[in-house]
């Protein structure tokens, strides 16, 4: 009965206050001359502003970017491979290979025109909605300041500008000119970019066999073998080597024709100084590799056919305790991996107080070889697939699926600065890459996948 009683209480007071107001009481009434805020209209523009922020991304305009970049890489290369068709003069046996290469080229120019093509028409058509979208969030904007009667979003403008000037005049009188320093990611080529193949796919003479291995070119090649290439294979149980191939050009890699042949480091396998793992690199004439049974690096002079080895520090895994990884799977001792770039040969490997992460170091060209200052990173060895370097930049791979392999992590080793969304995407012809270099001679990826050769152009911007 209570809730009762006290309804039937306000309104009785409301009736009474209605009739004639109580002498000690003060009643006003409250009216609103403003508009009411168009909060739907709000909504509708907050709406279009996230739909605008989702059509129009960065990603987008990488991507046209990067077509047209790799338009104007290919282009060149189409030509270079038609002035060797022409020199070509070997009873047509390399010239039907240099033949298939530029059809394969002309296939991938073609690609790549539709491709730009429909994307930039999907551009424009995506330019004109958003410039129309723009102005009409523009003006219904204006419309709605209008309810600022107070002027607080003015004000808040004018505070921003005040709060910029002054702080414009506080620097201007306290600017100190910094040293000069190399530019962040400073490349001869320019930035890394983008990666766009596979351009080679052959399983060479071997088709099938020697699931593990390396190949490429060497950075600085003598005199005289500047179109050589270099292949070794895992002879092994896909665990050791003991010689390099060489190959006088692309032409005879891709048919199999071997001059001037095998270069035995030594007579069998395994025993001391011969190869162990994959990730193998030739630069100045010599291979460089993992040793045989030890925490060092083996450089091994195909010239003078002589071996000498850089000590890693104490710690180092190795003997397949530390290996590049793809989900519950690991790839066989490489628990050292060697790179090349502009600068000259790199080492990649583990230690155990850095805990499993990876850690890179300069092999510095001296006699006897010496290893430069280590730099570590955060990214853990076996998260990762393979590694390789560009312009003193570290970059990490790992497996998406079947035939896709993401770049996703960089490293600059003069600013120390780590990067875990590169985001860059290679496209396989096979499950595994076994090992992966890039040779600054021609700016290529070469990997070596379940015994097939493949490589990849490097774009620049």
């Amino acid at each position: 009965m209570k809730p009762l009683v006290v309804v039937a209480t306000l309104c009785a007071l409301f009736t009474l206050s209605q009739q004639a107001p109580s002498k000690d009481k003060c009643m006003c009434e409250l009216t609103n001359s403003e508009k009411a805020f168009p909060y739907d209209k709000l909504g509708n523009l907050e709406g279009n502003a996230v739909k605008c922020n989702s059509d129009v991304t960065s990603q987008k305009a990488r991507k046209l970017q990067s077509l047209m970049m790799g338009l104007e890489r290919r282009l060149p290369e189409l030509a270079k491979d038609i002035a060797v068709l022409d020199s070509e003069n070997d009873e047509q046996m390399y010239a039907a290979i240099s033949l298939q290469l530029i059809n394969n080229e002309l296939w991938e120019i073609q690609r790549l025109m539709d491709e730009l093509n429909s994307t930039t028409l999907s551009y424009q058509r995506l330019s004109a909605s958003a410039t129309q979208q723009l102005k009409g969030m523009r003006g219904k904007m204006g419309e709605l300041e209008a309810y600022d009667s107070m002027q607080v979003v003015k004000r808040q403008q004018d505070n921003r500008r005040l709060t910029r000037d002054l702080q414009e005049c506080r620097t201007g009188h306290q600017h100190i000119v910094q040293p000069t320093r190399r530019p962040r990611g400073a490349c001869p080529h320019g930035k890394f970019d983008n990666v766009t193949g596979p351009r080679v796919n052959t399983a060479g003479e071997y088709p099938g066999s020697y699931k593990y291995g390396a190949w490429g070119r060497d950075p600085r090649p003598a005199a005289g073998t500047e179109s050589w290439y270099w292949r070794v294979m895992l002879i092994s149980s896909n665990k050791y080597g003991h010689y390099v191939r060489l190959y006088t050009s692309l032409s005879s890699l891709i048919v199999g024709v071997s001059t001037p042949g095998n270069i035995l480091i030594s007579p069998s396998n395994p025993t001391t100084n011969t190869i162990q793992g994959p990730n193998a690199v030739m630069y100045d004439g010599a291979l460089y590799y993992n040793c045989y049974n030890q925490d060092s690096v083996c450089r091994f002079n195909t010239s003078t056919k002589t071996v000498t080895t850089v000590k890693l520090p104490a710690g180092t895994r190795y003997n397949s305790k530390s290996n590049f990884c793809i989900l519950d799977e690991c790839y066989l001792y490489t628990d050292l991996d060697l790179a090349t770039d502009e600068s000259g040969v790199w080492v990649i490997y583990t230690t155990a107080q850095d805990f499993g992460n990876l850690v890179l170091a300069k092999v510095e060209d001296t006699e006897p070889p010496q290893l430069g200052q280590p730099r570590r990173t955060s990214v853990y060895k076996s998260s990762v697939s393979n590694t390789f370097m560009v312009c003193g930049v570290l970059y990490a791979t790992r497996y998406i699926d079947r035939s896709t392999e993401e770049i996703f992590y960089s490293f600059d080793t003069s600013t120390g600065e780590e990067n875990f969304n590169v985001g860059v995407f290679l496209h396989k012809v096979s499950p595994n890459i076994i090992s992966l270099n890039y040779s600054p001679v021609d700016q290529m990826l070469h990997a070596y996948c379940d015994s097939i050769m493949v490589s990849y152009k490097v774009l620049f911007s």
